[in-house]
């Protein structure tokens, strides 16, 4: 078991001697701050399971150091325990409002503190239970770094927004004629080695899903996590996806199965949500950029990524290819310049 850690945050040297051999004796980790500057600053350092905090002290005091935790969503849930000479209504009314779990009031009885920190780290550790489920829950929609951001209440993805993306598509050529002349099981078997392969590209390039329609994939970049370069990021992501694909095509053609991969990628804005309905919601974009990255894909044969003129343009310089089109899309009502990508340089 994973030994909890407990910060001691007072301007006596004599009190965090106290509270640190007490807490040490009972085999508890700690670290200790001198005021509530440095105190913050030790948060941040050492991610302490609670934290014992002084009332009375100069520059910024217990309170303040409260409120300024539950400020931060990182910290928002931290134990905080005050510790106190007062012993008013008033001094206790003013430490819950800044958002204080629990009080000590001073001289400390050693029993008294142990009870009240035993206390505090159980509703801490179950809640720490519940953010890891919260956590493997989101990892099966979002990557990692964005799942985190999510649990830790940096991201809030019930709020819709607009943002511009970078979005690729993807689907398999043949699949159709494929999925209704092989048996069910092979089918499942060449699916969950495409999903298996193109995921792990996915996390690596870091791109969000926005969903897993049997063959079909869409990925978008930029949101919710800011990429530097969009664009490049999604088109070296497809270019690595057909490598992959051709090394399973090729295993695949020896069993009798011919598929190919096509790729359309399109970039401009979107309105950014969670879609769907209780107990099972995704995180998706709306708008015309999703149509014309499927059109694209649709258009791209076999071993072809197709970009938009728009997603050329911006990587002007930084690939090769060679330019398609202008392509009839459907629902476009002007035909569309697009480029057959073949590397990044």
């Amino acid at each position: 078991m994973t030994m909890r850690r407990i910060l001691v945050v007072d301007d006596t040297p004599t009190n965090v001697k106290l509270l640190v051999d007490l807490l040490q004796a009972a085999g508890y980790e700690t670290a200790a701050a001198r005021n509530g500057e440095e105190g913050l600053e030790m948060v941040a350092q050492v991610q302490p399971d609670l934290v014992l905090l002084d009332v009375m002290m100069p520059g910024l005091n217990g309170y303040d150091v409260c409120a300024r935790l539950r400020s931060d969503p990182v910290t928002a849930l931290l134990p905080i325990v005050l510790v106190t000479a007062l012993d008013g209504k008033d001094e206790k009314v003013r430490g819950l409002e800044a958002g204080a779990d629990d009080f000590l009031t001073k001289p400390i009885d050693r029993h008294e503190l142990l009870a009240r920190v035993r206390s505090l780290l159980r509703i801490r550790a179950l809640h720490q239970e519940v953010e890891a489920q919260r956590l493997t829950q989101l990892k099966r929609f979002f990557s990692p770094p964005v799942a985190a951001m999510i649990a830790s209440g940096e991201l809030d993805p019930m709020k819709s927004h607009r943002s511009e993306i970078t979005v690729v598509h993807l689907d398999l050529r043949g699949f159709t004629a494929f999925s209704e002349s092989a048996d069910p099981e092979d089918v499942l078997g060449v699916l969950r080695e495409y999903h298996a392969s193109m995921g792990a590209l996915i996390v690596r390039h870091e791109g969000t899903v926005e969903h897993f329609a049997g063959d079909g994939i869409m990925i978008f970049f930029n949101d919710p996590l800011p990429v530097e370069n969009p664009a490049l990021q999604a088109v070296r992501m497809a270019l690595a996806m057909q490598e992959a694909f051709a090394d399973r095509a090729h295993a695949w053609r020896k069993l009798g199965f011919e598929l190919g991969l096509g790729i359309g990628i399109a970039q401009g804005h979107a309105t950014m949500g969670l879609v769907g309905f209780e107990g099972r919601f995704d995180y998706g974009a709306v708008g015309a950029v999703c149509n014309l990255s499927a059109r694209l894909c649709a258009e791209a044969k076999a071993g072809q990524t197709l970009v938009h003129q728009r997603v050329a343009g911006k990587l002007d310089g930084q690939v090769q290819g060679e330019p398609v089109g202008p392509l009839e899309l459907k629902g476009f009502p002007r035909p569309v310049p697009a480029l057959l990508v073949t590397a990044v340089t």
